[in-house]
């Protein structure tokens, strides 16, 4: 299956989309434009994906409830026993492959989300994954991200890495954004990656009323707060979006553009919203953004090897660069 890459802005150098129309007309607007998305050939066959994808997860779902945290850790720094996708990762960049990873879940999931993305990234050399759960009742976006903010301080302490990266699916993004923007966590968080993430709210937002699925929408009053001025944040951003995405409407809503931060978007053509963490264009682009731990984002020397799967399909990425797959988890 084919996923075109279609956007990306340099870091800081992102300006703010046109204002769409609100209300009833901007949800229909983005209502065509994911349906045009749909029917394409990339879209139909993403559409497929993301409904084996989403009855998988529901299988895997219960085993995700099992414990509030899991961590996947390489102990100690013996190399020879490591396949060499692993291996060379930790000889180039040691302190890239050890710098903890957080993964972040959305609303209402939990940490089996990260099945895929986990594999793929210890796969690729990286020595120490973390995975938590929080509450499927977690009514505040504030208070979730005070929560993180504590998870964050944990990994900290116990490894001795000052600064780590999250990666958040979903809400989980927003979460960790307001960590990092609102709370001071840019000093522990390096590299905040947000997959699919309402950064300006979702229209799906209005479908449900509560205390949270009012903050989730566009024009919110924490939505405003995240617009805000954020001063000094060292933390850089990779943000993937999909025109496909069902969950965050309009899709574009999942790209971030904020004048203080330091954010790098990636559109995606074909790819659903719980199809995002398998998506092998997607963790080929986290792991080369890991494994380079310039503040800038940019790739001086390739780390890490793109891997094969025996049920992957490829196509071409729109302005160059890597062919993007799909990858079908066994």
């Amino acid at each position: 299956m084919a996923v075109a890459a279609r956007a990306a802005t340099t870091p800081r150098q992102s300006s703010t989309p046109k204002q769409r129309a609100s209300g009833p007309k901007g949800f229909l607007a983005a209502v065509g434009e994911v349906a045009g998305a749909l029917l394409t050939p990339t879209g139909l066959a993403g559409a497929a994906l993301e409904a084996t994808w989403m009855g998988l997860h529901l299988g895997l779902y219960p085993l995700g409830l099992l414990g509030s945290r899991a961590s996947d850790r390489r102990q100690g720094y013996r190399l020879g026993h490591l396949p060499p996708s692993q291996r060379g990762l930790a000889i180039q960049n040691v302190e890239a492959a050890e710098t903890p990873i957080l993964l972040v879940h959305g609303m209402v999931d939990n940490r089996s989300i990260f099945t895929v993305l986990r594999r793929g990234l210890v796969r690729r050399g990286f020595g120490r994954i973390e995975t938590i759960n929080y509450s499927i009742f977690t009514g505040d976006i504030r208070a979730a991200a005070a929560e993180l903010g504590a998870e964050v301080e944990r990994i900290v302490e116990e490894t001795g890495y000052e600064r780590i990266h999250v990666i958040g699916h979903s809400m989980g993004g927003l979460i960790a954004r307001y960590y990092v923007t609102r709370l001071g966590g840019d000093e522990h968080v390096h590299t905040l990656v947000t997959l699919g993430t309402p950064h300006q709210g979702s229209y799906l937002a209005f479908t449900w009323n509560n205390g949270l699925t009012r903050q989730l929408r566009p024009g919110s009053a924490l939505m405003k707060e995240l617009a805000g001025p954020v001063r000094d944040c060292q933390t850089r951003f990779l943000v993937y979006w999909s025109d496909l995405d069902q969950v965050v409407v309009p899709q574009r809503n999942a790209a971030l553009h904020h004048d203080d931060l330091n954010v790098h978007n990636v559109g995606l053509h074909g790819v659903g919203h719980m199809s995002l963490p398998i998506t092998s264009s997607v963790v080929h682009g986290i792991s080369t953004a890991l494994a380079h731990l310039d503040t800038t984002g940019a790739t001086v020397t390739p780390g890490v090897s793109s891997l094969q799967s025996r049920r992957t399909s490829t196509g071409t990425v729109t302005g160059g660069g890597h062919p993007a797959r799909v990858v079908v988890p066994r």
